[in-house]
C-alpha cells in the first residue's frame, strides 16, 4: 500500500471476471497467461478473449491447453486463442517460449503455480514453490521485457495469495538448504515473492510504460491445491475470515482480470489487491491484508538481484 487510503474500485469480493471487464475492448491486445488451462486461468483466460484480446495459454501440457482454447473459442467466438508450451521450473523453456514471442505484448499474468508441495528440487538445486512460482515468472518476464515496452502502457499481474502472510523472503536460506523444509513457509515465500517482484518491476519499468500488480485471488478450489488434504483447506479458509463459502472460478479470476485491463488503474503499479481493491496493512491476528515486508523496497530490490544472478547462465 502507498498511501494511507487503500485504492477502492466499485467491485467487490462477489464480482466476477466478466463484470469487472464488461465494456472494455481488448481488440488488437494480445496476453499471455501461464496456467492458463487450469483453475482460475481459465476463467482469467476467457474474460480476455472475450473482450477481443488475443490470448496465449501458456501451459505445461500443450493437449490441456488445446481443449482449453477450444472451448474458450466455442464460449466467446474468439478464434485467436492460442496454446505454448511452457514449463516454469525449466529454464530451457522459459527461455524457449520467450525467444518465440514476437512483437508487442500488451498483458501479462503470470498465474501458474504449485502450493505447499513435498520437497522438490529442479536440476539446478532450486527448491521446487520458489523456482516456480518466482524464478520461473521472474525469467518470463525480465525476456518478456522488450516486448512489454514495445506495447506502451503494458500491464504485468503477478498472481500472489495471503499466504505470503506466512513467510517474508528468507535471504539468508531461500532454498531451505539449511532450515527443515516446511511446505507452507515455502510456498509463503514464493507468494512474497510475487508481491515484492511487482514492487521492484515498477519501479524499474516505469520509463516504459510498464506497471506490475501482484493480488490474492480468493479462495478457490482448484487443481493448485492438489498437495493439500480437504481438511486442511477448509481450517485454513476458516482461518482466513472466508466464512462457509469458496469463491467461484469466475469469482477467483475477477481481480486478476481487474488489475490487467481496468482503465481506473492506468499508470498504478507496485501494489497488492484483494477481493478487486487495494489491500491495507495487514493487522496482527488477521489473514487479510498485504504484509509490510512484501512491499519493502530494499527486499524487492535484493529479491531482484539475487533472482538475476540465480537465473544467470
Amino acid at each position: 500500500m502507498t498511501g494511507s487510503t487503500p485504492f477502492a474500485t466499485p467491485f467487490t469480493a462477489e464480482s466476477t471476471a466478466a463484470e469487472v471487464i464488461e465494456g472494455i475492448d481488448l481488440t488488437g491486445r494480445r496476453a499471455i497467461v501461464t496456467g492458463g488451462a487450469s483453475g482460475i486461468g481459465i476463467e482469467t483466460a476467457r474474460a480476455l478473449a472475450g473482450a477481443g484480446a488475443e490470448v496465449t495459454l501458456a501451459v505445461r501440457n500443450v493437449e490441456a491447453g488445446e481443449r482449453t482454447a477450444r472451448d474458450i473459442t466455442q464460449t466467446t467466438g474468439n478464434t485467436q486463442v492460442l496454446t505454448a508450451r511452457l514449463d516454469l521450473a525449466d529454464q530451457a523453456s522459459v527461455a524457449a517460449f520467450a525467444a518465440a514471442w514476437d512483437g508487442p505484448l500488451h498483458i501479462l499474468i503470470n498465474n501458474a503455480g504449485i502450493m505447499a508441495s513435498p520437497l522438490m528440487r529442479t536440476p539446478e538445486g532450486w527448491e521446487m514453490q520458489f523456482a516456480t512460482n518466482h524464478l520461473g515468472h521472474f525469467a518470463l518476464a525480465t525476456r518478456l521485457h522488450r516486448a512489454l515496452a514495445a506495447a506502451g502502457r503494458a500491464r504485468v499481474v503477478s498472481v500472489s495469495s495471503s499466504a505470503h502472510l506466512r513467510s517474508p523472503v528468507v535471504f539468508e536460506d531461500i532454498g531451505f538448504l539449511e532450515r527443515p523444509y516446511e511446505p507452507w513457509a515455502a510456498y509463503g515465500q514464493s507468494k512474497t515473492a510475487n508481491v515484492l517482484f511487482a514492487v521492484e518491476a515498477t519501479r524499474r519499468w516505469a520509463g516504459d510504460g510498464i506497471t506490475v500488480n501482484a493480488l490474492m485471488p480468493g479462495g478457490i478450489r482448484t487443481g493448485l491445491q492438489r498437495y493439500v488434504t480437504d481438511e486442511e483447506l477448509d481450517r485454513l479458509r476458516r482461518q482466513g475470515g472466508g466464512g462457509a463459502s469458496w469463491k467461484t472460478p469466475e469469482q477467483g479470476a475477477a481481480t486478476s482480470v481487474l488489475v490487467a485491463t481496468s482503465p481506473l488503474l492506468d499508470g498504478i503499479g507496485g501494489r497488492y489487491f484483494e477481493d478487486c481493491n487495494e489491500a491495507a496493512l495487514n493487522q496482527p491476528g488477521s489473514r487479510r491484508g498485504v504484509a509490510a515486508y512484501a512491499l519493502d523496497p530494499g527486499s524487492a530490490a535484493l529479491l531482484w538481484q539475487v533472482s538475476a544472478d540465480t537465473i544467470a547462465p
